[in-house]
């Protein structure tokens, strides 16, 4: 490596001379702050870190990452489950300093830079009661959230958030700013719309908004586990006719010490029915009543909330620091045997942190044709995340391997598909991910990234 790093800072003196932003080496102040991200299971050292302040700064550092052919990681917010946004001895662009969010509320539209989290675009947008959907974790990254689909609370009702972008500006790898939408190079916006980050640096993001909030109907009812089967079961049933504004996730877990919870629930293994309803809040209360009147359950706090609060429900669960390793299956309906394998698999819970989710999709996502976008998945009904989670690294291999057991236990009812930004490994997932697109992504990659300088995401390889 000493070769390497004497390479980096010959060359960075260049490129300091260019770059207006921030330039950490290791040893800087900063450094390691700004190379740790959420899942501490990573823990890469870039040889340079670039923090842009905005597009002629990102231009700078993809020039100086092709010219020096440094392996180029990308952060927006560093909330990849498999660590995508940092990598070991290349070059770094940190861009959480290019964080503005630009609401137009008379066009329902709103401009985000790529360091944005959804927390600060709930935040702008909310001052209008308007939002765009995006996903369930405040802190989680615009970007790559985007960039691999993004759905929440609202993609039932108003689809994923690449269906709500309208433009995108992309640093490419020849050092080009490019907009991109359906009018304007209109194949890259394809790309960008579910092909992750294989296609250059988002600078900018213009979704269309909705009116949302500021309340809406949301919260969790908890039943003991020995319910799990006859609930998963009539949740099952529920959800086949539910409205579109109607979202409910199935969270097998053990109990955190919620206010709401008795005491001497904390601890124990639950199923939680997460709920949510973004319309009028009476008629949400008659559509989950059925729902919420099924079986004994130990708590009920289904209530009309504020948006943000909704949004940001996980945030205390999914904090930095913890050691994180997930996996994806879909499936167009929950089969008794798939109910029956996260029961048992839950059983065996590795850490009290770890679960298995079950996200309900479908509904506007699924009106959408499979290959409108590089998001091919149009078909999913529900997506089953088996999720693990812990502080100890000794737990490692033992937590890896829960995830990939049950994993694979999943796999016969599932339709074969993944979602991208569910992955907790970087290799191997890449036909799962963009499946019956994977061709189309490849020429585009011809195209727009023939060296593959951005290949630090579920990489589409390119052939020439």
């Amino acid at each position: 490596m000493a070769q390497d790093h004497w390479t980096i800072d010959d060359a960075a003196q260049t490129l300091r001379e260019r770059f207006r932003g921030d330039l950490l080496r290791q040893g800087d102040e900063d450094y390691d702050e700004v190379r740790t991200i959420w899942n501490a299971m990573i823990d890469r050292k870039p040889g340079l870190i670039a923090r842009p302040t905005g597009a002629a700064d990102v231009v700078t550092a993809v020039d100086f990452a092709r010219e020096n052919d440094r392996v180029t990681a990308v952060k927006g917010g560093g909330h990849s489950v498999a660590g995508n946004a940092v990598c070991d001895g290349g070059l770094m662009i940190d861009l959480s300093n290019m964080n503005d969010v630009r609401v137009d509320p008379t066009a329902h539209t709103v401009r985000v830079g790529p360091g944005a989290t959804l927390g600060d675009m709930d935040h702008e947008t909310q001052a209008f009661s308007l939002a765009a959907p995006g996903g369930v974790v405040s802190t989680t990254g615009v970007a790559g959230l985007t960039l691999g689909g993004g759905f929440g609370w609202l993609a039932r009702k108003y689809g994923l958030a690449i269906d709500n972008l309208r433009s995108v500006d992309v640093v490419t790898a020849d050092g080009k700013i490019v907009s991109a939408s359906t009018d304007e190079n209109g194949d890259l916006f394809w790309a960008v719309r579910g092909g992750s980050g294989n296609f250059g640096v988002v600078t900018s993001f213009e979704f269309d908004l909705h009116e949302v909030g500021p309340e809406i109907l949301f919260g969790p009812v908890v039943y003991p586990y020995e319910d799990a089967p006859d609930v998963l079961r009539h949740y099952r049933e529920f959800a086949r006719n539910v409205p579109n504004e109607c979202c409910i996730w199935a969270d097998s877990m053990t109990a955190p010490p919620l206010p709401f919870l008795p005491e001497d629930i904390h601890g124990t293994t639950v199923l939680v029915l997460m709920q949510s309803y973004a319309g009028d809040l009476e008629e949400g209360e008659n559509v989950l009543e059925p729902l919420r009147e099924h079986g004994d359950p130990i708590a009920d706090a289904v209530a009309p909330i504020p948006y943000t609060a909704a949004q940001s429900t996980f945030d205390d669960l999914l904090t930095p620091g913890a050691r994180n390793y997930w996996k994806s299956h879909n499936y167009t309906e929950l089969t008794d045997k798939t109910l029956d394998t996260i029961v048992e698999y839950i059983e065996r819970l590795p850490t009290p942190q770890s679960e298995i989710l079950i996200h309900q999709v479908g509904g506007a996502i699924n009106d959408v044709a499979s290959d409108a976008t590089a998001y091919p998945h149009r078909d999913a009904e529900f997506i089953v995340t088996p999720s693990a989670r812990w502080e100890d690294p000794t737990k490692d291999d033992e937590c890896i391997a829960w995830v990939r057991e049950c994993h694979d236990a999943l796999a016969n009812d599932a339709t074969g598909g993944t979602y991208v930004n569910f992955e907790g490994e970087r290799e191997g997932q890449e036909q799962n991910a963009y499946g019956e697109n994977y061709d189309r992504l490849v020429e585009l990659k011809n195209k727009y990234d023939p060296m593959n300088l951005f290949r630090m995401n579920q990489n589409v390889e390119p052939t020439v």
